[in-house]
């Protein structure tokens, strides 16, 4: 348990610096703009085509993917569940389905990292190759599906997905680690110095994007699906590795995967195709703050 507070620490440490700074405004808001573009679509795909490419494939745990990927459908079709609750509107429901199969990739990369080191970075990363592009398409299909009036012209999920830089950078890493070709040493080091810095402004990035105000404004249906999605994907996570035969390291891994707050990036997608924006900002902020709780907790239960 204390490894697992000693790499949560440094993570609670970044983002909440990254709040600071941002609620001072010791940087504006449009340098965050930028800083989050530089992450999307520079830093972060360096550092899983990198981590990919030198991934041991070979002796990869597969039953890790597929357990996140059910985990992900099946908490996802549970919030189909909102239809039938009262005073649930339909951008309501899509964006509750879009939280509970989106997770902050950087909070697991960084974890990951700092309990295992290069072997724990390496599964996170094998995570998010197969976990992005699942909650891109459930998120797209939902938000759509349920939105009143959609801004504009329906956009197609998989020609999004493909423009994706994530998903790309997921694409060239495995087929790089598939035909076994070896990064030559400058390349390596060039993204993994990109790499490093993805996790410090993605951390810092996701600080900032966190609207505190919100906890004032959520009740008891933003409190009760942020607990849903931060105990209910764990849980299915952990049951599907179990079923599949994970376990050690890979087990662990899938827990911290499951059991980081939804993405960030949610907010803008449900403004951008008709969701509840409001519901999720509020479940962002409140999943984040209650991640520092359930985060320790699930993992003292699985360990002991």
């Amino acid at each position: 348990m204390s490894g697992f507070l000693y790499a949560l620490l440094p993570v609670i440490a970044i983002v909440s610096l990254g709040h600071i700074l941002s609620v001072r405004k010791w940087i504006p808001t449009e340098s965050w703009r930028a800083i989050e573009r530089l992450s999307y679509v520079v830093l972060f795909p360096a550092l899983i085509v990198r981590t990919l490419a030198n991934a041991p494939f070979e002796t990869a745990p597969w039953g890790l993917a597929a357990a996140l990927i059910l985990a992900q459908i099946t908490l996802g079709a549970f919030g189909l569940l909102g239809r039938f609750m009262p005073n649930m509107p339909g951008p309501a429901v899509g964006s509750v389905i879009q939280s509970n199969v989106r997770w902050n990739t950087m909070i697991g990369l960084s974890i990951g990292s700092l309990l295992f080191g290069e072997q724990g970075l390496a599964l996170v990363t094998i995570a998010a190759a197969v976990m992005i592009p699942t909650a891109n398409i459930i998120s797209v299909y939902a938000l759509i599906s349920h939105a009143e009036k959609p801004h504009g012209p329906k956009p197609n999920p998989f020609v999004a997905l493909i423009r994706n830089p994530i998903v790309i950078a997921c694409i060239l890493g495995l087929a790089l680690a598939a035909a076994s070709i070896s990064l030559p040493r400058l390349l390596d080091d060039s993204l993994r110095i990109l790499g490093d810095a993805a996790l410090a402004l993605g951390l810092l990035a996701a600080g900032a994007g966190v609207d505190l105000s919100a906890l004032r404004r959520a009740g008891p249906r933003t409190f009760g699906w942020s607990l849903v999605r931060l105990l209910g994907l764990p849980a299915l996570a952990v049951g599907f590795c179990f079923l599949l035969g994970v376990t050690g390291m890979p087990l662990v891994v899938a827990l911290i995967c499951a059991a980081t707050p939804t993405a960030t990036s949610s907010y803008i997608l449900a403004k951008e195709l008709g969701g509840d924006a409001p519901l999720a900002a509020n479940l962002i902020a409140v999943e984040t703050v209650l991640a520092m709780i359930t985060m320790p907790a699930l993992y003292l239960l699985l360990t002991s």
